[in-house]
């Protein structure tokens, strides 16, 4: 699905249209469909992500996924290597299931 394809759906599904968008998020009127033919500069796109509550990465087809995933950690300045990192994600997991036996 193209960008302008994936807000629309967007647009669909919060009952607002293009040009209600981009006059939210402050852009010229009739920017949007324009993106067919040209790439939007990334501070829009992330105004256009940011107002739907989704990541760029949606909004460019690099996932299907809506929801944005954030992970915080406390870690007093300590850089995390990447096998960590895997590490921490597997643990999410593993606490996920945990409480999906519980209910």
């Amino acid at each position: 699905m193209s960008l302008v394809k994936r807000i629309k759906y967007l647009c669909d599904s919060k009952k607002v249209t293009f040009a209600e968008v981009e006059r939210k998020i402050n852009i010229s009127n009739g920017q949007i469909r324009r993106w067919d033919d040209v790439s939007p500069k990334s501070e829009t796109l992330k105004k256009v992500a940011d107002y739907f509550n989704v990541s760029t990465d949606y909004l460019l087809g690099r996932t299907d996924n809506t929801e944005i995933e954030t992970i915080a950690a406390h870690h007093d300045g300590e850089d995390w290597t990447e096998e960590e990192l895997n590490e921490i994600e597997q643990f999410k997991e593993f606490v996920r299931m945990k409480r999906q036996q519980k209910d």
